[in-house]
């Protein structure tokens, strides 16, 4: 008789981003937070990460609200992206450099 299957917790970790590496053209590359083990990550890690919800990754900036970073799907490739909020300074693109 086969034992039942038993359900897997998995252990998400919330990660939070501070700086951003940019190719020639800006696109960002790795999502980083200096100091943490996770740092820096690559893009393609970043969105594995993201899609099996192994991890998630967020920016916060001191006054501003937290932003997640999800994946979506642009010119037919996968990227991460924040939600933009005009009136706050604290999405990917606003980074400074890792």
């Amino acid at each position: 008789m086969a034992c039942p299957k038993q359900a897997v917790e998995v252990q998400l970790s919330d990660r939070r981003v501070t700086a951003t590496a940019k190719d020639d053209f800006g696109e960002i590359t790795m999502l980083c937070d200096a100091g943490a083990s996770w740092s820096p990550r690559h893009k393609s890690d970043v969105i594995k990460d993201i899609e099996s919800k192994s991890h998630s990754y967020y920016v916060h900036i001191d006054g501003y609200p937290r932003i997640d970073v999800y994946v979506s799907i642009d010119n037919g490739g996968k990227e991460f992206r924040t939600t933009k909020n005009v009136d706050a300074g604290n999405h990917l693109g606003n980074l400074p450099d890792c």
